[in-house]
C-alpha cells in the first residue's frame, strides 16, 4: 500500500502568499537568505500610498466596494502609524516590507487584507515603490546641491579681490580670482541638478497596472492610478515595466558625477590645507587631530569625501552588472538592486550635507595666496601677449618670452624684476608701458570675456548666481 504524502497544515507553514503550490514550507535558510525587510523597509510609506491608490482604482473599477475601500485604506493608515512611530513588528516571516504591510493590514481587518492584491504582483508594486521613492530622493538631492551652490557663491562674494595662482598640471598658470575658481564648481553642480532633474524625469513614469508581466485581467484604469500618484505618465510595455531598472543605473550615473565633483573639490581642499600650501584654514570641528602626533590637524571629511566617491562608483557598476544579462521579465536577480542604490543615495545626501558646512567655515588666508602669487613666472603669457598685440606672431612671442623667464630663473628672479633695458635685449618691440601689463590685477581684468576672470565679470556672475539661486 502506497502512503500519501501528508498535506502541512496551512498553520505549519509561513504563511506564504504562494503556499497553495508548495507541499513543503519555507527552509529556515532559504527565509533568511531571502529576507529584504531590513533594506525595503524604508519603502513602507511609498509602499502604502502605492497601495491606496490601487485600493481606489480597484473600487473605481467596481471591484471592491466602497465599505471595503474605506475598511482597507483605514487599515493601511493604520499600519503606517504603527510604521512612522516605531511601533509595528516584524515577524521572522516577513520576506519584505510589502507582504509585512500586507499580513499587518490582514491581521487589523481580517480576510478583507487579501482582496488588496487583486490585480497587483509584487513586480509592478516594488517597481512603482522604488520610482515614488526616488522622485522624494531626487528632489532632496537637488535642494541640497542648491544649498551647496549658494554656500559657495557666498563664499565667492566674500572674497571677490582675492587673486590666486591659476593651475594646469599643478603647476602654476596664471592668476585667476579665487571666487573665479569657486564658481567653477557652481557651474559643476548646476550640471549635476540638471543630470538629477533628467534622470527623475524617466524615473517619474507609473508601472502599476502590469501585473507580473503581462498586464492584468481586471478593467483597472491605470492613467486614475497615475493621477493619483501624480505621475504624468504610465508605462507602455508591461514586460518593460516590471523588469526596467535602467533608471537605477541612470540615477546612480548621475550620482557618481555628483562624488566626483565633490571629490575634486576635496581634493583641492586638503591640498590648500596642507603646510605646503596654506591657502585655506579648515574650521577645527570638522578636523581630526593624531593619536600620537599633537601637531597634527587632519582633513579627515574632505578625505572620506573622497574616499565614499569610489564606493558610489562601485554601486554603479554592480547595477550595470546586475542586469547585464537578465532576460525578460522579473528575476529575483532584481532584489539586489534596493542595497546599491539606498547606499548610493545616502552617501551622496551625507557628503553634501557635510561639505556643504564645511564650506560655509572655511577660511581664507589672504596673505598665503598674495605671496603665491610672486615669482615662478606668472605672467608669463601677459608678456607673450603684449608682444603680439605689438605685432609679432604668436609663436615667435612665445618663444622670446620662454627665453626671458629663462633667464629669470636662471638668476633667481621673477620677468617683473628684470629692467626695460634687458627686456628689450630680448625684442625692440617691447616698450615702458609692459610694466602696466604685468601684475596681477592688469592680467586679471584683461580677461573680461563672458566666463573670463576678470574682476567684473566674476561679480556679474555672483550677482546673476545670488539671484538664480534665491
Amino acid at each position: 500500500m502506497v502512503r500519501r504524502r501528508s498535506q502541512p497544515k496551512a498553520a505549519d507553514r509561513a504563511g506564504k502568499a504562494w503556499d497553495g503550490r508548495f507541499r513543503e514550507k519555507t527552509h529556515q535558510l532559504v527565509e533568511a537568505f531571502t529576507r529584504s525587510v531590513m533594506v525595503d523597509g524604508r519603502l513602507y510609506a511609498e509602499d502604502i500610498a502605492g497601495s491606496i491608490a490601487h485600493c481606489k482604482t480597484l473600487a473605481k473599477a467596481k471591484i471592491l466596494t466602497e465599505t471595503e475601500t474605506r475598511k482597507i485604506i483605514r487599515g493601511l493608515e493604520t499600519v503606517k502609524i504603527e510604521l512612522d512611530r516605531g511601533k509595528f513588528k516584524f515577524t521572522p516571516q516577513d520576506e519584505d516590507i510589502h507582504m509585512a504591510i500586507e499580513r499587518r493590514l490582514t491581521e487589523l481587518i481580517g480576510p478583507l487584507g487579501g482582496k488588496l492584491h487583486t490585480g497587483r504582483s509584487r513586480n509592478d508594486q516594488v517597481a512603482l515603490d522604488i520610482r515614488l521613492y526616488l522622485r522624494t530622493q531626487l528632489d532632496k538631492l537637488q535642494s541640497q546641491l542648491v544649498g551647496m551652490q549658494r554656500v559657495l557663491v557666498a563664499k565667492a562674494g566674500e572674497n571677490r579681490t582675492v587673486i590666486m595662482p591659476g593651475y594646469t598640471h599643478l603647476q602654476r598658470a596664471q592668476p585667476v580670482l579665487f571666487a573665479h575658481h569657486l564658481l567653477a564648481y557652481v557651474e559643476m553642480l548646476e550640471r549635476d541638478k540638471g543630470r538629477l532633474r533628467d534622470a527623475r524625469s524617466r524615473v517619474n513614469v507609473m508601472p502599476l497596472g502590469s501585473g507580473a508581466l503581462a498586464g492584468t485581467n481586471y478593467p483597472i484604469n491605470r492613467q486614475y492610478t497615475a493621477e493619483l500618484l501624480n505621475f504624468p505618465a504610465v508605462t507602455a510595455n508591461s514586460m518593460d515595466a516590471v523588469s526596467d531598472r535602467d533608471f537605477t543605473i541612470e540615477v546612480a550615473s548621475a550620482l557618481s558625477i555628483v562624488m566626483m565633483h565633490l571629490s575634486r573639490l576635496s581634493e583641492e581642499l586638503i591640498l590648500w590645507a596642507s603646510q605646503e600650501f596654506q591657502f585655506v584654514d579648515l574650521p577645527d570641528a570638522f578636523c581630526t587631530g593624531s593619536s600620537m602626533m599633537p601637531q597634527k590637524k587632519n582633513p579627515d571629511i574632505p578625505e572620506l569625501v573622497r574616499g565614499k566617491t569610489g564606493r558610489v562608483y562601485g554601486h554603479l557598476l554592480n547595477l550595470l552588472t546586475l542586469l547585464k544579462a537578465l532576460p525578460l521579465t522579473y528575476n529575483r536577480d532584481l532584489q539586489e538592486d534596493k542595497p546599491s542604490l539606498f547606499d548610493a543615495l545616502d552617501t551622496v545626501a551625507s557628503s553634501l550635507e557635510v561639505m556643504t558646512e564645511l564650506m560655509r567655515h572655511i577660511r581664507v588666508n589672504h596673505e598665503t595666496l598674495a605671496r603665491a602669487l610672486q615669482g615662478g613666472g606668472l605672467l608669463a603669457t601677459e608678456l607673450a601677449d603684449y608682444l603680439v598685440m605689438k605685432g609679432v606672431p604668436f609663436r615667435e612671442a612665445h618663444g622670446i618670452t620662454g627665453r626671458i623667464v629663462r633667464a629669470a630663473l636662471d638668476q633667481g628672479r621673477d620677468i617683473t624684476d628684470l629692467s626695460l633695458e634687458t627686456l628689450q635685449g630680448y625684442s625692440g618691440r617691447i616698450a615702458q608701458d609692459v610694466f602696466t601689463r604685468l601684475t596681477a590685477v592688469a592680467a586679471i581684468d584683461r580677461k573680461g570675456q563672458i566666463g573670463g576672470t576678470a574682476r567684473a565679470q566674476v561679480a556679474q556672475r555672483i550677482k546673476k548666481l545670488e539671484k538664480l539661486l534665491s
